[in-house]
This record gives structure tokens, C-alpha cells and sequence, in this order.
């Protein structure tokens, strides 16, 4: 979990960077640097990092791309790089598109910081397909994306691993784009193929005009459905450190009643990200209940780190004093709990006996 942590902790100081980040120069250093660092490639190592590469195409003479990752003494990675504010398309990546069929690069990137398109030769050997085969999105990502993410780390890269399920991966990014489509904005031809099913009568416009909202509304109930049933075992399954207990009765194997949110899983991963150069993240662990998202330390009750009260319309961050007495604050959104990143580290501290001052003498950041 130690990229998914990095990747929490940079998409939240990108989004609070944001004003600040209007140059290509700014995005790279703020952004794309410490995600290839957080790969495992030394950035300031030219061995491993080729910055400004060059590679004379044809008629074309001293273009650069931004970086060239280099594995096993060969470029086999090639990134572009944009403004944050650079809405991507194919067109920017021309560079990129020459570059590949002439180095021995397999992998091309394209990214504005917040978005990362990667590319290969699936459709013509040597020759950059025009369709990424994999996008990753800083705002918006979970623990799949981050370990196809992960894959292209240098700890693991395997060139044939990755090739052999970019085909698959491709089709299915682009199979979920239209599944997303058809959820916000269900096809005529969508509409008509379900409501074939449980309607016999002859279908025509005002009937699809009908069906519609009514598709719609039954693809949204079906997913909070499946998800309030699969969330928690789904996330027990990724992370051993999301535990469910029941407030009233913790040896209660049932977990009746007790929903972990996205949204609850999200905070505790920023504040596993906060604590990271603190306590190993292993210890960090969030215990969900009936009314509060518990985080602790070593899944120990006596240990509360903070609570996440995020049940309510209003949203409310719980933190502790000397005497562990809970003080309830007030937040306008997940990016707020690093509001309370000094409280939140000295009650870690607190715990471990390290420095004179107790949790409540900390002011926030």
C-alpha cells in the first residue's frame, strides 16, 4: 500500500496546489517527478532518467520528449508532459508517436499530471497505437489502478507480463467508459433491449422516453445495492488493515448494520499517508462501526488515533486529548483532515512515548 499512500498524499497537494502548478515546468517538478520517484527511479540519477531526451527523427532534428525511463540500459520508457490545466489529446502526443518506432522505447506516457495515458504497439509492431491501453487518474483512482500503476515500478517491471494483459486491460478501460455512459445516460438501443424484457408492447419513442429514467434509476439502485453487500469483504480482501466490529458488542462476529463508505476508506488512506514517516503504516488501522469510522493504532481499542463521523450530511473529523476525550470537528471535505495533521501525529506519539508535548498541545497546520 506504500504507492497507493504516496499517490492519497500527492493528489491532495496537487489539488491544494493547484493555482500554483499553471506551468509545464511547475506540473513536472510538484507532480510527475515524485510519481516516477515514487516508481522506485531515481529522477536525479541520468542512468535511470533520462531528462530532455533526444532522438533525431527524419527531417526532424533535436525534438525532445520530457523523460526517457531507462531499464536495463535501454530507453524503454518515453513521457510527455503537459500543463495541469492541458485538457490531453492524441495531438499532443506527435512527439511520442515519432519517437517510439525509432528507439528501443515499448512504453510511451502521456500526462498533464493529472491524467497518465499510456501507450504500446498492440494494433502494428513499432508503431504507437493512437489509443491508450491504460489511463490512470490522480484524482481519481482505487487500489486496481494503483497496482496496474505499480507494475510499471522498477522493483517489478516485466515487459512481457505487461504486454500480455495490455490487450485485456485496454478493452476493458474502454468497456467501462461505455458502461459509465450508459449508467448516466442509458442508449435508445440500451433502453430497448431491456425493456424488451419485461414489455410486450411494441416499442416506440414516448415508451423509450418512459423506460429511460426508469433504466437509469435500476442501474443506480442495482450498483449501491451490490456495493453495500461487497464493500467490506471486498476491502478486507485488498487490505488486511480494514477491520468491521460492532461498537456495541466487539466480539460480535456480525456486522449487521455497519456500511464503509468510499469516502470513509479514502480518509483513512490520507491519514495512513500522514503517518507514513511517523509508524510503520501496517500499524495504522481503521475499525468501522454502526456510527464512526475508528482509525488505530495497532488495532488496539485504548489506541484512538481519530474518528471519521462521516454518516451525516455534515462530515466531522474526531480528535483526541491527553485523556482521550474526543473533540468533533467540523469538515467541508476529505482534503480538511490534513488540517489536523500535527493533532493527529501527536497523538500517534503520545502513544509511543516520543516527545514531551501531549496531543491537545499541538495546534493544527
Amino acid at each position: 500500500m506504500e504507492l497507493f499512500d504516496s499517490l492519497t498524499r500527492l493528489a491532495v497537494r496537487m489539488e491544494s496546489q493547484h493555482e500554483l502548478l499553471g506551468t509545464e515546468e511547475a506540473t513536472k517538478n510538484a507532480v510527475i517527478m515524485p510519481i516516477i520517484n515514487a516508481l522506485g527511479y531515481n529522477v536525479f540519477d541520468p542512468t535511470e532518467v533520462i531528462p530532455e531526451f533526444t532522438a533525431d527523427v527524419g527531417m526532424k532534428k533535436g525534438e525532445k520528449v520530457d523523460y526517457a525511463i531507462v531499464i536495463d540500459g535501454d530507453p524503454t520508457i518515453l513521457i510527455e508532459c503537459k500543463g495541469i490545466n492541458t485538457k490531453l489529446d492524441f495531438k499532443h502526443a506527435s512527439q511520442l508517436y515519432r519517437y517510439f518506432g525509432v528507439t528501443t522505447a515499448r512504453f510511451a506516457v502521456l500526462t498533464n499530471g493529472k491524467h497518465f495515458w499510456f501507450y504500446t504497439d498492440l494494433d502494428s509492431p513499432n508503431k504507437m497505437d493512437t489509443k491508450a491501453f491504460f489511463q490512470f487518474d490522480l484524482n481519481d483512482f482505487d487500489a486496481r489502478d494503483v497496482a496496474e500503476l505499480n507494475k510499471f515500478g522498477k522493483s517489478v517491471f516485466n515487459l512481457d507480463n505487461i504486454l500480455a494483459n495490455a490487450t485485456e486491460l485496454k478493452f476493458t478501460q474502454q468497456l467501462a467508459a461505455v458502461l459509465e455512459s450508459e449508467v448516466d445516460s442509458p442508449s435508445d438501443e440500451l433502453v430497448k433491449h431491456l425493456t424488451s424484457k419485461i414489455y410486450d408492447g411494441r416499442f416506440t419513442s414516448s415508451v423509450c422516453d418512459q423506460f429511460r429514467p426508469l433504466v437509469k434509476s435500476a442501474f443506480r439502485d442495482f450498483i449501491n445495492v451490490r456495493l453495500s453487500n461487497r464493500l467490506k469483504s471486498a476491502l478486507q480482501g485488498v487490505d488486511s488493515s480494514l477491520t468491521i466490529s460492532d461498537e456495541n458488542n466487539e466480539n460480535d462476529e456480525s456486522d449487521s448494520g455497519i456500511l464503509t463508505t468510499a469516502e470513509e476508506v479514502e480518509g483513512f488512506h490520507i491519514i495512513r499517508a500522514m503517518l507514513a514517516k511517523h509508524v510503520p503504516i501496517k500499524r495504522v488501522v481503521m475499525r468501522d462501526t454502526k456510527s464512526y469510522c475508528g482509525v488505530l493504532l495497532d488495532d488496539n481499542n485504548r489506541k484512538p488515533i481519530c474518528r471519521l463521523h462521516f454518516n451525516a450530511s455534515q462530515k466531522y473529523i474526531g480528535t483526541f486529548d491527553a485523556d482521550k476525550n474526543e473533540t468533533r470537528n467540523p469538515i467541508d471535505n476529505l482534503e480538511a483532515i490534513y488540517d489536523f495533521e500535527k493533532q493527529i501525529i501527536s497523538t500517534v506519539h503520545s502513544y509511543d512515548g516520543i516527545g514531551n508535548s501531549s496531543p491537545e498541545s499541538s495546534s493544527n497546520v
